[in-house]
């Protein structure tokens, strides 16, 4: 789209195979990991454990080699460019975190996505600031780059010769279900869908990282503020 040039759908039907794949193999590994995982006391502290975030960077170092893998030879499903108009991708990302808003107040009565994650700690620990910030690190500059790059990039670039409303909504359910949440399923994939049509609209996944990373960073920041 925008002049971008792209690889005919049959050549590139085995990396889309793939990248269901991944979606298929990630989400069950995570949906298995709630279910029958017994539960960890110290889940919400996760944020003060160094091997809490090395583990994630170790995850997201195997799910990067899979978006090289996937892109090799098609730099293009990457979408690492400009974007056309930074004014339409702030626009567009306001909305989007005022939907999420909106949404998220609707839900909370039934729903906390934090929570269920257990990722954002429940006070704030002095004597672990150390860990805090690699945490931080990992949660607001690692994984939106990483996760952006898989399904706004590759996952979005294998999809749009399929139509890009397919692409918007499908990457947008599949970012839902590989967090593995139940709960919180719908908010994620309504933010993974307005990520999504961010990327469609921007042409570039780059604004995508961006609002990802703010918004983790916001929650985080409420998260230990509150």
């Amino acid at each position: 789209m925008g002049g971008v040039e792209r690889a005919p759908r049959a050549q590139l039907s085995g990396r889309l195979a793939g990248w269901l794949l991944f979606v298929l193999v990630f989400a069950t590994l995570n949906y298995a990991a709630r279910f029958l995982a017994p539960p960890d006391e110290n889940d919400t502290e996760v944020a003060y454990q160094w091997g809490a975030s090395i583990a994630a960077i170790a995850q997201y170092a195997v799910v990067f080699g899979i978006v090289l893998l996937l892109a090799r030879g098609h730099r293009e499903l990457l979408a690492l460019r400009r974007p056309r108009s930074w004014w339409a991708v702030l626009g567009i990302s306001t909305a989007i975190l005022f939907l999420m808003l909106v949404l998220s107040a609707a839900l909370s009565p039934i729903t906390n996505p934090e929570e269920e994650q257990g990722l954002v700690p429940e006070h704030w620990n002095s004597h672990r600031v150390a860990q805090f910030a690699l945490f931080a690190f990992v949660v607001t500059v690692v994984g939106p780059i990483v996760e952006e790059l898989m399904f706004r990039g590759v996952g979005f670039g294998l999809l749009e010769p399929y139509g890009p409303r397919l692409a918007i909504v499908a990457v947008g359910v599949a970012f839902g279900l590989v967090h593995g949440l139940l709960e919180g399923l719908v908010i994620i994939m309504a933010f993974g869908i307005g990520l999504a049509y961010l990327r469609a609209r921007a042409s570039s996944v780059i604004p995508c990282m961006i609002l990802h990373g703010c918004f983790n960073a916001a929650a985080l920041a409420f998260g230990v503020a509150t």
